[in-house]
């Protein structure tokens, strides 16, 4: 899983082991359940700060009470490991704010 540029297969995804994340179409996606409308905020300031620091950008949709991601690498048409690293990293940030993601 190490080539940035190619698409992973669902058996590569599946060993992945991302917890809360499912695959929808060719996005990995995660709801996260926030309860407030503040944690919801800084959830995703921490999304926007890691996607920037990765040059990797998600899909984010902020309501109350959760926040919604999507992953997908555009330029390959599927989901690649920059996705698979970006919502472990994402997946960190809602274990630190004490955010669980929707199974």
């Amino acid at each position: 899983m190490t080539d940035p540029q190619r698409k992973l297969s669902t058996a590569e995804l599946a060993e992945a082991g991302l917890s809360g994340w499912r695959l929808t179409g060719d996005a990995l996606t995660a709801t996260f359940r926030t309860r407030r409308f503040s944690t919801g905020l800084e959830f995703v300031n921490r999304i926007g700060a890691s996607a920037e620091e990765a040059n990797h950008h998600p899909d984010l949709t902020l309501t109350y009470p959760e926040v919604s991601v999507a992953l997908s690498s555009h330029d390959v048409g599927g989901i690649t490991s920059r996705d698979v690293d970006l919502a472990r990293t994402i997946s960190g940030h809602a274990s630190d704010l004490g955010v669980a993601a929707a199974e």
